[in-house]
Order: structure tokens, then C-alpha cells, then sequence
């Protein structure tokens, strides 16, 4: 199974998705942010990077779209991003040669299944190609399943900030990746993603069918 052939799919996160980002973002975090912080963040921040996990909704061989539909979309373009399932969000900002990840949430009935590792993946490409050298973040003291993740994809500790999260002052761990261009991390992060390639290989035999597209 190649990246191409995932049933999920890392792309640029628009205005339109932000109904379904603000819905993960209320389940996921005890502070979430508000909408107009993401608003900003997509129209008037140059160092903002933000992007949803959607699945690969494959396109029905059989359907036909008449002349006068054609028209009508031409006229009228359909609504289609506002209808798009959002299974997770994630994004970074670049700061300077690094890019520091802000934000990672995939929807809590779509936990431990490989979607927040692909989504992580993809945040760690889409860096690559800003040109950052490093990826950095801070996670949570007592987050050790986010550890592990952030730890198998080649992030170490670098620091702590004592009292970080004003919701119970807990303090985050400051984690970082080596040289995105290293050839050692290079080799990691190819082992990485074929392992999670066949871990999602049996997502993909699903997502065609009945993919969920509201919040369980």
C-alpha cells in the first residue's frame, strides 16, 4: 500500500472547514481555542501552516453530470468543502528553519487507529517542504501516549516549562526532531510510514463504504 493509495488524505485547511475543526477542538482540549483564532490564523498569519485529515472519498465510475448541471455549478458552485468529513486538524507554525506544531486533535471516535500517527506524518512532510530543519512542540506531562507517537517519530525532550497549561499547571516537555534532512532520519521516517501504511491498509477496505462524517 503506497501513500498515494491511503484511505485518508493530509490537505491545506480552508475557512469552510472550520464547523468541523471547532467540534474536534471542543472534545479534544479542556482550553480550546475559539474560531476566530483559526479565522485569523488562515487569513492573516503568514507563518500559520494548517491542515485537515480527510478521508479519500473515492468519485462513483457511473456518475454523470448532465449539460445543464454543469451550468448550474458554473453558475453556482457547489458548497463542497463545508460538506467534506474531517476526521482531524493539526498545524504548525514556521519560525524561521523550524516548525513548531500548535496543534493536533483527530475525532475521539477515530482514536487508535493510526490517524493521529499519518496526521503527524503528514505535519512532518508538509514541514520538510516549508523548509524547516526541525520540528519542534510541547506536549503535556502526563501525555504519555502523545510521547510515545511524538518519540517513535524521532522527537526527544529538550526542555520542560514549568506550569505551562494554565487549565491545571501542568508542565509541557519541549520535544524536537533531529535534521529533517538527515539521512538517518530519513530511513526512520521511511520505516515509519510503511509500517503505518499497512496498519491502514484495513481502514482503506472500509472508508469507501460507510465512512462516519459526524461526530460519534
Amino acid at each position: 500500500m503506497h501513500l498515494a493509495d491511503s484511505p485518508v488524505l493530509v490537505k491545506p485547511m480552508q475557512i469552510g472547514h472550520l464547523p468541523a475543526v471547532m467540534a474536534i477542538e471542543r472534545e479534544s482540549f479542556s482550553m480550546p481555542w475559539p474560531e476566530h483564532a483559526y479565522r485569523h490564523e488562515l487569513t492573516q498569519s503568514d507563518l500559520a501552516h494548517y491542515f485537515v485529515l480527510c478521508p479519500r472519498l473515492p468519485r462513483s465510475p457511473n456518475e454523470t453530470v448532465s449539460p445543464w448541471q454543469r451550468l448550474i455549478q458554473a453558475v453556482r458552485p457547489r458548497p463542497a468543502v463545508e460538506e467534506e468529513p474531517v476526521w482531524g486538524y493539526g498545524g504548525f507554525w514556521m519560525m524561521v528553519d523550524e516548525a513548531h506544531v500548535s496543534t493536533i486533535a483527530i475525532r475521539s471516535g477515530l482514536r487508535r487507529r493510526g490517524l493521529g500517527e499519518f496526521l503527524l506524518l503528514g505535519l512532518i512532510d508538509q514541514a520538510r517542504g516549508a523548509g524547516a530543519h526541525r520540528v519542534s512542540l510541547e506536549v503535556r506531562l502526563g501525555n504519555l501516549p502523545a510521547q510515545a507517537l511524538y518519540a517513535k517519530y524521532g522527537f526527544e525532550q529538550v526542555g520542560r516549562r514549568k506550569g505551562y497549561y494554565p487549565d491545571n499547571g501542568e508542565d509541557a516537555l519541549i520535544m524536537t526532531t533531529p535534521e529533517l534532512d538527515a539521512a538517518a532520519y530519513g530511513r526512520l521516517l521511511s520505516a515509519r510510514r510503511a509500517s503505518l501504511m499497512e496498519r491502514l491498509s484495513g481502514l482503506a477496505r472500509t472508508v469507501g463504504q460507510t465512512p462516519p462524517t459526524g461526530l460519534e
